[in-house]
């Protein structure tokens, strides 16, 4: 009786260990079908990068140079002039610009990418620290379809952002009229005020009065 148990014992504990063994090795299965499904995936996916790269270099090499121009062209008055998108389309294909075709322009716009808030923040600060305009001033230039041809909400963006003293400005403002057409206090600060002038609030026409030398 106690070999048949201690043999029994022994077969229990043999079949344990075989089990852990069935066990561990179907696990070590699944983790190298995992990883095998890991390589393959990572594999394909590089495949259908180099696919695209192709592509991409295949179509650029069937851009015309025209279009590669325009793009140049675009890219430049977008970077050194901070001019709006639709400001850059018009000079693009203007009789008085650069006179690109339709098409070119057209393909250039279309790969342009570029910050055209910050491009009317920096238009708002030059005509601020260069011409002295009130803040609805440079609004309404910002807009303007003869000015810089931003849109409304780059606009507001620019003057919610732009730093600028306008009582300074109006100041400046004031001593311009003083000095170049001799005008009383009276007429530069309705000018100051004026819808149809500077624009600049009553308060910083104040200011500007009562700064003038």
């Amino acid at each position: 009786m106690k070999k048949f148990f201690k043999f029994g014992c022994l077969g229990f504990i043999a079949l344990i260990v075989l089990i852990i063994i069935i066990a561990v090795a179907s696990g070590g299965d699944d983790t190298s079908e995992d990883n095998n499904k890991s390589t393959n995936q990572t594999a394909k996916e590089t495949q259908e990068n180099k696919t695209e790269e192709k592509e991409e270099a295949k179509e650029e090499e069937d851009v015309p140079s025209e279009y590669k121009s325009a793009l140049e062209k675009a890219e430049s008055y977008a970077e050194t002039m901070n001019m709006s998108k639709s400001a850059i389309s018009e000079q693009l294909t203007s009789e008085y610009g650069e006179k690109f075709s339709t098409e070119a322009a057209e393909y250039a716009m279309s790969k342009l990418e570029y910050d055209w808030k910050e491009n009317a923040l920096k238009k708002a600060e030059s005509y601020s620290e260069d011409m002295h305009l009130s803040k609805q001033g440079i609004y309404d230039q910002l807009i303007s379809e003869q000015g810089e041809k931003f849109t409304a909400d780059e606009a507001q963006y620019a003057i919610d952002n732009l730093k600028a003293d306008f009582n300074e400005n109006a100041l400046a403002k004031a001593k311009s009229y003083q000095e170049s057409m001799s005008m009383s206090p009276e007429a530069i600060r309705d000018q100051l005020t004026s819808e149809h002038g500077e624009k600049f609030t009553q308060e910083e026409a104040n200011y500007a009065i009562e700064n003038l030398d």
